[in-house]
């Protein structure tokens, strides 16, 4: 009792179901989905030992109808214009990162400037309180009171 023989019929119906999936653009199975004999045999989901001795001639179709075909599939279209809109997003996000990191380098030069400026006014306003304030000696000890402005008789 052996294996049973392969299903020829079957087999080159898969072979050319998948081909005119991968010249559609619309695989299942491939990845890519490039126009190759490679990809042809992985859309089909067959073994290569079994699609090069038995269909080579469906492979051979394959490839001069790729050929002819002279246009890229819709699946790698697809991906290419993807690429492309990702592409063109990264540039237009690095612009916006560098308009913000301009815009956040004058905020530090900025806030910078400001605390030097807040600080000398500061410091000038104590150097302005401390010369019209006159300091009234402090008392000396808890009960005694400083001297009184008139003298008492």
């Amino acid at each position: 009792m052996g294996r049973r023989p392969r299903d020829r019929d079957r087999d080159a119906a898969a072979i050319k179901a998948a081909a005119e999936r991968l010249l559609a653009g619309t695989p299942l199975r491939s990845a890519s989905g490039k126009l190759t004999a490679t990809e042809l045999i992985v859309e089909s989901g067959l073994r290569r030992d079994v699609v090069y001795p038995h269909h080579q001639d469906l492979v051979d179709e394959f490839r001069l109808r790729a050929k002819a075909q002279d246009r890229v599939p819709t699946a790698a279209q697809e991906l290419a214009e993807r690429y492309t809109a990702a592409v063109e997003e990264l540039k237009e996000t690095k612009r916006q990162l560098a308009e913000e990191r301009q815009l956040t380098a004058f905020l530090r030069r900025t806030v910078v400037e400001l605390s030097v400026e807040a600080e000398s006014v500061r410091r000038e306003q104590e150097d302005a309180l401390d010369a019209t304030v006159v300091r009234l000696p402090r008392r000396r000890g808890p009960g005694r009171r400083l001297p009184s402005a008139t003298p008492e008789s």
